[in-house]
């Protein structure tokens, strides 16, 4: 594959995995179908089925690109910044507006993960791990910096911190409404987490 058809077929990817986002968050995955989505994307069913085997296939990729487009973003912004605390501000703060600029995201990201199975019928979400989560692991060397530092609590545990923290800023997509403070939640768990690692 020449290098101009290469770029093309991953721009047409790209375009079927957004329209994969779209169907999830309009109708969920159970009524999701590779019809609905080539129909979503404006393109044939056919097209859909070159570039991906079938919908576990398209399903897969669509959950590896929502986790790398929230795992690139967070860690664009704690990558600025060089203490372990402005670091871990930094985190709570990119993830908590990641929820609110890309809402539709996480909607796909739990339909898939609470509704798709793989091939032996396990549901996605029994095979998540929270060790293995990129997200995770991320918080998790923040908070072991923050002790080798000095600034954080010895006695902190790194991977159970990281779970409650990463916790509170899931439940916080639950809650996103017009009335909703994102503000003042960033700043009342920002309290909380400071309490917790000092």
């Amino acid at each position: 594959m020449t290098k101009d058809k290469s770029f093309i077929a991953k721009a047409r990817q790209e375009q079927i995995i957004q329209a994969v986002i779209e169907v999830l968050n309009e109708i969920g995955y159970v009524q999701t179908s590779l019809a609905k989505i080539a129909k979503q994307a404006k393109i044939s069913t056919g097209l859909v089925s070159y570039h991906f085997s079938d919908k576990e296939d398209l399903i897969n990729h669509t959950l590896m690109y929502l986790m790398t487009v929230q795992v690139n973003y967070i860690k664009e912004h704690i990558e600025a910044e060089t203490g372990a605390y402005q670091k871990l501000t930094a985190f709570i703060k990119a993830s908590l507006h990641y929820q609110k600029q890309y809402y539709a995201n996480n909607v796909a990201m739990l339909e898939i993960i609470f509704n798709a199975r793989d091939g032996e019928n396990t549901p996605y979400y029994k095979l998540v791990n929270e060790g293995d989560d990129p997200i995770y692991v991320m918080l998790e060397k923040i908070l072991a910096q923050g002790q080798q530092e000095q600034v954080f609590a010895a006695e902190l545990q790194p991977k159970t911190v990281s779970i409650l923290i990463n916790g509170a800023i899931g439940e916080s997509m639950l809650l996103q409404n017009e009335t909703f403070d994102m503000e003042g939640y960033q700043a009342e768990l920002m309290k909380m987490v400071t309490k917790v690692v000092k």
